[in-house]
């Protein structure tokens, strides 16, 4: 990548901890462009018989994916984002007063569950 010997990878994982989708990318690489890419890739596979499911219930994400750009894709596809605010959107909505528009929605008790998105990665670093 363009700032030396950098890469991303973004990836999907269930509830377990079992990856559903990986893209690797160069570090310079924005994460709203991969987010599509990655959702493409998910197959959810059922317990019993039929096709695997392309689309999850919920996407638990960092700081790094809360742009109008995600959260309206994520609408788009019918999937519930569970992804906390960065700090200058909270103080621009503060700014703004009345006319800033009211918070996204936010599951704090969804959130903790991004510790298995943690530990995945965790896992996959020491391969």
């Amino acid at each position: 990548s363009r700032g030396g010997l950098t890469t991303k990878i973004h990836h999907a994982v269930d509830g377990r901890g079992r990856p559903l989708a990986a893209i690797v990318t160069g570090g310079q690489r924005n994460d709203e462009a991969v987010l599509a890419q990655v959702l493409a890739e998910i197959q959810i596979p059922r317990l019993g018989a039929g096709a695997a499911r392309a689309r999850p219930e919920a996407v638990i994400a960092d700081r790094a994916y809360a742009t109008g750009v995600i959260r309206n894709e994520l609408r788009r596809r019918r999937i519930t984002a569970v992804i906390p605010e960065k700090r200058d959107q909270i103080a621009a909505r503060a700014r703004r007063g009345s006319r800033g528009g009211r918070p996204p929605a936010f599951d704090a008790q969804a959130y903790r569950g991004r510790n298995v998105v943690e530990r995945h990665f965790a896992l996959a670093k020491q391969w």
